[in-house]
């Protein structure tokens, strides 16, 4: 790696457009097979102005991204059972894909808008229901969003920034969980990506169109998890209100046309969902009222901020720095033993070379294009930790998949800009201290596991150090020795996390909260389950984490198969599959229960819908005592599963879910099939 690899590409103006140089008409086209093997050979060398080595190994990193996220990828089942249950349910209803429905009968949604089950529910209905064809899509947009920022980084800063912001991303431990896992968060994280891919574009040439993009993938990204997306919005448009050249009115204007064009690609399905009489669609899971607006606005928004998240599971984190059920919060939040070890491994290093990156730019014109680069992403950055660390509400460790993109871009970008610039005292010890800062916290984040023994933290350590100071050396070295040095500085950085993405990738993770790392940190093995921001929530009369008593009856356990609790879901026995599926043909569900796990449990052993009373928690108003009771007297529901688990009115929720199971054990006979207990709503006390 020497100087003029490092500088290439790296001028800082607006390169040719894509397809420039092949816009002059040509009256007789080549034949198909004679442009074939340029083609290819365009695949494989990428741009003229690109170095020779850029596009293999762009597609080197590509390919062993991909091998990374899918050759275990089958290990995780259903992953998270009530994402993979509306997947099943939309791959077999129209109305339910359009919705995000639980079930194919539309009882009820998920508590986020579709996007993200569309993409699976599309595959699982090309490849039929499969672990492999609900999570292929995850993995395939891990590779893409590498790609995404690859792309966007190459574009001011050269191929070798574009492939360290890469490589850090996929190494991410927390990206390596959630692009194999079927949370939104891994869709999320690819149209922010692309977000700041279209801004960069845009303020490269003041076009509104690229602004109209960006506010297109804002708006899908709203479609995907609601309010999360926008906190990348500041800084995008603060950027090209900075940067783009042309006038200032233009870019007020166009940055308007952005905000119109995401209202619009996020608001078209929003306006049909609350349009449509809430008799001919599902009811809104997560609210209260039965409206997507509530959800947007409470539960899933500002709720998440201030902990008051009514039918949640209980209150937060209590100001700046009070403990509570989901961790404390607070300044150094990304930095804890429950969360640093998914995302922080170089988030010193990024802040220390944006910083850095931002004062080698302070001098240049307006309209400088690298350092309108180190706004967006420095901004996506700062303003989604800063929230992250303080929201006071719901908060999962996986969460943070949103800032790896960011961290890889800056490290990416900061790195090259101080080497280029390492005649600058600032820069030299800029790049030295982002060495040694990832060596140093790599070593410590290394020290909360015994998973690696001492051999890779103290390795990690002993050579980033000696690479920190040796590249305070470098103007003295012999140009030889200065590649070694800063493959040092990588290996450094990237060893930790790259140790913990394999060991993610390596087991398999379900339920609702998943962890990444390896078997022996202290989340357990396979990282799933599990409240490590404070001990599990107590449902009404149950004794523990897995107790044997709980609302709506026994938990059972064993070959019959238990019916599942609030964080995951179980597998039925064949048992409990034949008789539920039994006649099934005569009922719109062969099963109801409490809470969407155990619904989803039922339902993907059945493949049949299964009524989730109350949405994920147990604690929506859906449906209501009256309600539940005329589908039973229509015979439009086969079973009660007793197993189910709520928190019902817990924090204000709904209480029905309880009067639905204190009415079904009064009017009606269990039976015992395989271990579990269920009602029979056919067969009512005689």
């Amino acid at each position: 790696m020497d100087t003029m690899t490092l500088t290439t590409g790296g001028t800082g103006t607006a390169p040719m457009p894509v397809g420039a140089a092949d816009s002059r008409p040509q009256t007789t086209p080549p034949p198909a097979r004679a442009g074939r093997p340029g083609r290819i050979r365009r695949l494989w060398r990428g741009a003229d102005a690109d170095p020779g080595w850029a596009r293999p190994a762009l597609l080197g990193l590509l390919l062993v991204t991909l091998v990374l996220y899918t050759w275990n990828l089958t290990a995780s089942g259903y992953a998270n059972s009530f994402y993979s249950a509306a997947v099943q349910a939309g791959s077999d209803s129209w109305k339910a894909f359009f919705y995000g429905s639980s079930d194919a009968a539309n009882s009820i949604t998920v508590d986020k808008p579709p996007a993200s089950l569309w993409v699976m529910a599309l595959s699982v209905r090309l490849l039929g229901l499969s672990s492999f064809a609900i999570l292929l899509p995850q993995a395939l947009m891990g590779v893409a969003t590498v790609g995404v920022v690859y792309t966007t980084v190459k574009r001011q800063f050269g191929a070798v920034a574009g492939l360290i912001a890469g490589v850090v991303l996929a190494l991410t431990p927390v990206a390596a969980l959630m692009f194999t896992f079927n949370n939104p968060d891994a869709l999320l994280t690819l149209l922010m990506a692309l977000g700041a891919w279209a801004t960069i574009k845009a303020i490269e040439q003041a076009s509104p169109k690229w602004m109209m993009i960006v506010g297109v993938f804002i708006g899908l990204g709203f479609l995907t998890k609601t309010l999360q997306v926008l906190l990348v919005v500041p800084f995008f448009g603060l950027a090209y209100l900075i940067a783009a050249p042309t006038t200032l009115r233009k870019r007020i204007v166009h940055s308007l046309l952005a905000v119109g064009a995401m209202v619009l690609s996020a608001g078209w399905w929003v306006a049909i969902v609350e349009l449509v009489p809430a008799s001919a669609r599902p009811y809104i899971g997560g609210s209260q009222t039965n409206s997507f607006l509530e959800l947007t606005f409470g539960y899933n928004g500002l709720g998440r901020l201030s902990g008051d998240e009514t039918g949640s599971v209980g209150g937060g984190g209590g100001g700046a720095t009070g403990g509570g059920m989901w961790g404390s919060t607070g300044l150094f939040r990304m930095f804890s033993s429950s969360v640093g070890d998914q995302i922080s491994w170089l988030i010193p290093s990024a802040l220390i070379l944006l910083a850095a990156g931002l004062w080698l730019r302070g001098r240049r014109p307006r309209t400088d294009l690298r350092r309108a680069a180190y706004l967006v992403w420095g901004g996506w950055l700062v303003v989604t930790m800063l929230v992250f660390s303080f929201m006071a509400g719901i908060f999962h460790e996986y969460y943070t998949v949103a800032l790896a993109p960011a961290i890889g871009a800056l490290v990416g970008m900061g790195a090259v800009e101080v080497w280029q610039r390492r005649s600058s005292a600032v820069a030299t010890i800029a790049l030295a201290a982002a060495t040694a800062a990832a060596a140093t916290w790599s070593f410590i984040l290394l020290s909360r596991t015994t998973a690696y023994g001492d051999w890779l933290r103290i390795s990690v350590l002993a050579i980033g150090m000696a690479a920190a100071l040796l590249i305070l050396a470098t103007r003295w070295m012999h140009a030889r020795s200065v590649p070694v040095v800063l493959a040092a500085a990588l290996i450094a950085g990237l060893a930790g996390p790259g140790a913990y993405a394999v060991s993610t990738t390596a087991q398999g993770h379900s339920g609702s909260i998943v962890t990444a790392g390896p078997a022996g940190s202290s989340r357990g093995p396979g990282g799933g389950g599990g409240f490590r921001g404070g001990t599990p929530p107590q449902l009404p009369g149950q004794t523990g984490t897995n107790g044997t008593t709980q609302q709506g009856g026994p938990q059972t356990g064993g070959a019959g198969g238990g019916m599942g609790g609030l964080l995951d879901a179980s597998t039925p026995s064949t048992a409990v599959v034949s008789a539920l599926s039994a006649n099934a043909d005569h009922y719109t569900w062969v099963a109801a229960a409490i809470g969407s796990q155990t619904a989803a449990g039922l339902q993907l052993g059945t493949q049949l819908p299964v009524m989730a009373i109350g949405g994920f928690n147990g604690s929506d108003p859906s449906p209501t005592l009256a309600q539940f009771q005329q589908y039973v007297t229509n015979g439009q529901i086969h079973y009660f599963a007793s197993a189910g688990r709520g928190f019902g009115n817990q924090n204000g929720g709904s209480s029905a879910s309880s009067e639905i199971s204190s009415w079904v054990q009064d009017n009606f006979t269990p039976v015992t099939i395989d271990g579990s207990t269920f009602y029979d709503l056919t067969q009512p006390v005689q």
